[in-house]
């Protein structure tokens, strides 16, 4: 596989390196149930212009599949995300126009620059509209389990290197390492 790298400078945010990832839907799937063994450490939601939850799972959640739509099942609440073909059923059948926007069409990790130093690291995922679905923050060497800053930890990259190893076969890159802070963006 060939791996896509870009970069796009955020204004506010730094530069992000962004890393392209499958998006079928076995290959979501996996990843989806992956990271989120890793319940306790990442932080998870929507990040966009204006709004960022950075929410905190209460469990490790049941994941399931139905009509293209993965289900992460935290007990108390769920989230839905479309991650493969949708029809609806025989009584509701999804709009073709609207089963074409609803999948995942763009996965990606991506890691935050700041003076030339990733200061976070994370996963992406948008629909066929360019709307994002999910941010998930990996763990982050310069936080701990509470986002308090703490001394670099650089331990806490195993989950970025796990699924930069797994999904693009890209070993652990040593610019990783080379920040000394967390830089709030």
């Amino acid at each position: 596989m060939t791996v896509v790298s870009r970069t796009v400078d955020e204004p506010g945010n730094g530069t992000l390196e962004i890393f392209s990832l499958p998006t079928d839907q076995a290959t979501l799937l996996r990843l989806l149930s992956e990271v989120f063994e890793h319940w306790q450490q990442v932080r998870f939601g929507p990040i966009i212009q204006g709004a960022a939850y950075e929410i905190k799972a209460p469990c490790a959640p049941q994941i399931s599949l139905l009509d293209g739509y993965a289900t992460l099942d935290f007990e108390a609440w769920h989230i839905h995300l479309c991650i493969g073909e949708t029809s609806g059923d025989v009584s509701n059948p999804t709009p073709k126009n609207v089963a074409e926007i609803r999948p995942c069409k763009r996965a990606e990790l991506y890691r935050i620059m700041r003076g030339g130093s990733p200061v976070s690291w994370g996963l992406r995922l948008f629909n066929g509209n360019g709307d994002q679905q999910l941010t998930v923050l990996l763990p982050n060497p310069f936080l701990d389990n509470d986002d308090q800053p703490c001394s670099p930890d650089f331990e806490r990259l195993a989950l970025w290197d796990q699924i930069r190893s797994n999904y693009l076969s890209l070993k652990p890159d040593p610019i990783d390492r080379s920040g000394k802070r967390f830089v709030h963006g």
